[in-house]
């Protein structure tokens, strides 16, 4: 038999020797270890376990570092970066899972771990903690604060839609669309379910946002994130992280239509506004055309009857007005009678002064007799024959004449009231014709009339225009006068 290892003589050598029949040569630490390694993997080539992860950490690189533990053991994991880049959810601290892979040792620190190759949730419990943290952590945030919700346009000219082409999901919108309001959609692709459904529809999100106005393809003025029904697990790109945070960050208002009536998902919190089906999603997008129609039809009418109703209590009124004036037979009866009056008195009065005339021409006719007449003449003929008519006397009378005729020109030109209005005078007159000698008569008229050397000026005096409120076009102070004169 070997010798032991633990004989006293082996024990205090100072250099190892061969021992009588030992023929097992000492092993490296490396040799040992990889000897650990394949038992290990040959051993746990395939293990599915089941822990609560803790110490995630990503790396650069996109490996994945984690331990799995229980209630009495942790055992080190890694996930490298193909395997990682396929996880349907984000691994984080305190999460239950199940990671399938194989057991394998770590010869660089004599350490054991799992190389994990799948991590799934353990159970629909975990998952919705996983989503319980995730919106605790983003309302946190902000990110579905009420403040931030925008009101959708009320007719969009143009709605993209990040949907799945071939489900029945756009279908349904655009028959709804097409019944209510026929609007331009924009389809953007997207998976809506599976691995990479998360990244192209939160690519899709801000790829509709970072379309140029007015360019070759039409930047949307709202947008509609559907897809169908389904269970958590086939909305769950719907509560990733990177949808929700593309949905809030929108520069384009956003109805989320994920899921039916009771489903939630995280991008129902974040949008603009939820719709229960991506059917109501329709709805809520576009008005009804034939409602609107019928809703401008009414303006148009209630328009048409604001128009003509003044006109029409304006002719009412007219007639009411009319009706209560007089007759016109009514009103010159008095001054018809008065005519006749006046004219039968006209009659009587001609044929009294006719009778008295004649009564005078009787009484004077007997005194005109023809020798008194030519005694008369021949009276006035002899009165004339001894006035000496000479020329020096004429010229006299003449000069007389003339001179007084100067005179009297003279004092007519400095009496003249419009003399001094051509060297800038003026003649204030009130409404009446009279002349107005002092300001506080004229301050007392309603109106004056200055009178230039070229013409005449109707004016207001300050006082009382100053006390006169202004009128406005279009105010009732300034309406068209009553046709009779009302206020």
């Amino acid at each position: 038999m070997p010798a032991s290892f633990n004989d006293d003589d082996d024990a205090g050598r100072l250099v190892a020797k061969q021992h009588p029949g030992d023929n097992a040569e000492p092993l490296s630490i490396s040799e040992v270890s990889s000897l650990i390694k394949r038992t290990m993997e040959d051993r746990f080539g395939f293990v599915r376990l089941r822990g609560e992860l803790s110490g995630v950490k990503r790396a650069a690189s996109g490996h994945l570092y984690c331990a799995l533990k229980d209630d009495k053991a942790v055992i080190d994991g890694v996930m490298w970066r193909g395997s990682a880049a396929r996880l349907a959810f984000g691994p984080e601290d305190g999460l239950e899972v199940i990671a399938s892979g194989k057991v394998t040792t770590y010869p660089g620190r004599s350490k054991y771990q799992i190389v994990i190759d799948s991590m799934e949730l353990a159970g629909e419990g975990a998952l919705l903690a996983l989503l319980e943290r995730t919106r605790a952590r983003l309302e946190a945030e902000g990110l579905f604060a009420r403040e931030r919700k925008r009101a959708l346009p009320y007719l969009p000219r143009v709605i993209g839609v990040v949907t799945s082409p071939t489900g029945a999901v756009i279908r349904d919108i655009l028959h709804r669309l097409a019944d209510r309001f026929p609007t331009e959609v924009l389809l953007w692709p997207v998976l809506v379910q599976g691995p990479d459904a998360a990244r192209q529809v939160a690519a899709a999100v801000r790829g509709f946002g970072e379309l140029t106005p007015g360019g070759a393809v039409p930047r949307p003025d709202l947008l509609i994130v559907a897809r169908g029904g389904g269970s958590i697990e086939d909305l769950w790109s719907f509560n990733e992280e990177e949808v929700v945070r593309a949905v809030a960050a929108s520069s384009i208002p956003v109805i989320s239509a994920v899921g039916h009536e009771t489903d939630t998902s995280l991008c129902d919190f974040a949008a603009d506004r939820r719709a229960p089906t991506p059917t109501a999603a329709a709805e809520m997008a576009v008005p009804v055309k034939a409602e609107l129609q019928a809703l401008l039809a009414d303006f148009a009418a209630r328009t048409r009857r604001a128009a003509v109703r003044p006109v029409t209590l304006g002719q009412e009124r007219l007639l009411a007005r009319v009706q209560r004036l007089p007759r016109v037979e009514a009103l010159l009866q008095p001054q018809a009678l008065r005519l006749d009056e006046v004219a039968d008195r006209l009659r009587r009065a001609l044929q009294d002064r006719a009778r008295t005339a004649g009564e005078q021409l009787q009484r004077y006719g007997g005194r005109l007799s023809l020798p008194l007449l030519q005694q008369q003449i021949a009276s006035r003929q002899a009165t004339l024959r001894r006035i000496a008519l000479r020329p020096q006397l004429l010229e006299r009378i003449g000069r007389g004449a003339e001179q007084r005729l100067d005179a009297a020109a003279r004092i007519y030109r400095s009496l003249d009231p419009k003399a001094p209005l051509k060297r800038g005078f003026v003649l204030v007159r009130a409404a009446n014709g009279d002349v107005v000698l002092r300001k506080a008569i004229a301050e007392r008229e309603e109106r004056l009339q200055i009178e230039f050397a070229d013409g005449s000026l109707d004016v207001v005096p300050a006082a009382l225009a100053a006390k006169a409120p202004r009128k406005r076009a279009g105010s009732p102070s300034a309406r068209q006068d009553d046709l009779f004169g009302a206020p």
